[in-house]
């Protein structure tokens, strides 16, 4: 028998407190990139205790995982379970393809909220209600972990959120005082355990942010070990412009940066992948830590939101709703969506076609039954032209409309899969196939993104090697994460590791049927503690608020 042990951990894998969880027989691929190998995994309490490429030890309970891999546990970058794991800890569409770290806060984070916000949160709600308890985001992530997840979860702060603390929802600059305060805010959420700085500069309010503001805000960031990510200004007409802010906001405030969801919106814009790749690499070449993150599919999904100017929306979704309603803010609205020539990201003009825009979700429940139609077809419908029927969707819904806009090449994300800085992000929240969940559509990234990756672009088209999807799985995202203990198949490391079937790992969500969960993954464990079973969850809650490397030690 040969153990493989780390030098950290002895005691885990001579003296184990309990008899071990051994996962025999499989192939190890470790986190590392490295090539596979046959071997055995053994788990005690919530660590790996010892591995090996020999026979297993006789000792424990055995799993015989019959040639499946073992690999450490997936790392979901862009997670919007947010609101899903309140509905269900179980994060099912999530677990069962493997995941084990949900990381949030793509612009906005559930904290740091003041009383107007709280206000504000619960009269939005959707489909999903429930209390705000919590103040701060640590808070938040606590409340989770006491009420029972079966993932971990990390986060970023947002600074959307930190904007709106101290702003509100105005298109405003703040005053020296009111930074000092939002740098102030940033520092609290880093000691509490957040991984960085999150922005989503095309959205109002966040697009009303400048430069300067972001820096400073990731400054505080990278003081405490943080990472800034964005998701950027432009993903189509402007990304170079949009591209080259990210990289100065790496480079003066210190810190990594990554891209959230890299993408070439627009048919027009699909040939401008070389360049953005060059920018990128060049950045890297001369020392600013930059990296990216994708989800494998050609349509994105966002709100009505996006296919309208920022201008409209300034003061929050009541203030837009009601302009909206305005005879002559509506036809200076509709003028704008229909030009070529506006500063702002257009993603109904760069899908191309309104047969190109899908209705995913409502919170009017006479407005559901139009879920899955796009917005040419309910335009047809109504009789309106596309720009009047988006401007009455978010009108009689009160919210922005939950939408999907097919922007990218196929050529391109298979390409981009292939880059040895790309993570990997779902975009979405981890829902069940029932209940509550199918009030509304999903885009089929929530249930297939990881498996699509392992399915359909590693075994089927080759876009990358096996190990190397892994390796951009669990290592890479957990490094960049500045997160210690974990990402790794190694003696000492948490016990996060899933056991899957590269033969026959397979989404099957579709844009007619998403809710339909991805297959393959046979066994999940979470800290130590199996969370799926033969393909199905076991209901543990195993999940814990997995924290950065400020959390404690970034003074407020």
């Amino acid at each position: 028998m040969s153990l493989l042990l780390g030098a950290a951990a002895p005691a885990l894998a001579l003296t184990p407190a309990l008899p071990p969880t051994v996962l025999a027989n499989g192939v190890i691929y470790d986190g590392s990139g490295g090539a596979p190998y046959p071997g055995w995994v053994a788990i005690s309490g919530d660590r790996i205790s010892a591995m090996g490429s020999g026979a297993p030890p006789r000792e424990g309970r055995i799993i015989d995982v019959k040639g499946q891999a073992i690999a450490p546990g997936f790392v979901n970058m862009l997670s919007w379970a947010t609101e899903s794991l309140i509905a269900d800890g179980r994060a099912q569409s999530d677990i069962r393809q493997g995941v084990t770290l949900e990381v949030m806060g793509e612009g906005n984070s559930m904290g740091p909220l003041n009383p107007e916000m709280k206000r504000l949160a619960a009269l939005r709600q959707d489909d999903i209600k429930f209390p705000i308890s919590w103040t701060t985001l640590g808070e938040y992530i606590n409340m989770l972990e006491k009420k029972g997840i079966a993932p971990n979860v990390a986060s970023f702060v947002g600074a959307t959120t930190v904007r709106v603390h101290e702003l509100g929802e105005k298109d405003i600059d703040p005053t020296p005082a009111q930074l000092e305060r939002m740098k102030k805010l940033v520092r609290q959420a880093m000691n509490e355990g957040a991984v960085g700085l999150g922005s989503s500069m095309i959205y109002a309010p966040a697009a009303y942010a400048e430069t300067p503001e972001l820096i400073a805000l990731a400054t505080e960031s990278a003081k405490c070990g943080g990472m800034y990510i964005s998701h950027m200004r432009s993903e189509g007409d402007r990304i170079e412009a949009a591209v080259d802010e990210l990289i100065e906001i790496a480079r003066k405030s210190g810190g990594p940066a990554e891209i959230y969801h890299l993408k070439m919106s627009g048919k027009q814009n699909w040939g401008k992948l070389d360049t953005i790749i060059g920018k990128i690499e060049a950045a890297r070449a001369g020392g600013v830590r930059i990296t990216a993150d994708m989800y494998n599919y050609t349509a994105g999904a966002t709100g009505l939101d996006a296919a309208m100017p920022l201008w409209v929306q300034d003061g929050g979704l009541e203030a837009w709703i009601e302009r909206l309603k305005d005879p002559v803010l509506r036809a200076k609205v509709k003028a704008e969506m229909l030009s070529d020539d506006v500063p702002w990201e257009n993603l109904a003009k760069r899908a191309g076609s309104p047969e190109n825009v899908l209705l995913l979700g409502f919170k009017n429940p006479k407005l559901k039954p139009l879920a899955g139609k796009t917005l040419g077809e309910v335009s047809r419908m109504r009789g309106t032209s596309p720009e009047d029927t988006a401007i009455d969707l978010v009108i009689e819904d009160g919210t922005r409309v939950g939408t999907a806009y097919f922007l990218m090449d196929e050529a391109n994300v298979k390409r981009q899969i292939g880059l040895p800085w790309m993570s990997f992000g779902s975009d979405a929240g981890a829902p069940s196939a029932e209940g509550v969940f199918l009030l509304s559509r999903d885009h089929p990234r929530a249930y297939g993104n990881v498996a699509r990756l392992l399915g359909k672009y590693v075994r089927e088209e080759k876009a990358t090697t096996l190990p190397e999807a892994i390796r951009r799985l669990t290592s890479l995202p957990v490094s960049n994460l500045g997160i210690v203990d974990r990402g790794t198949l190694k003696p000492g490391y948490f016990a996060d590791v899933v056991v899957f079937d590269p033969a026959t790992i397979a989404d099957h969500a579709t844009f007619d049927k998403p809710a339909q969960y991805a297959t393959g993954v046979a066994q999940v464990f979470v800290n130590g503690v199996q969370v799926l079973r033969d393909g199905e969850p076991t209901g543990a809650a195993a999940g814990r608020f997995v924290k950065g490397a400020g959390a404690g030690k970034c003074k407020v």
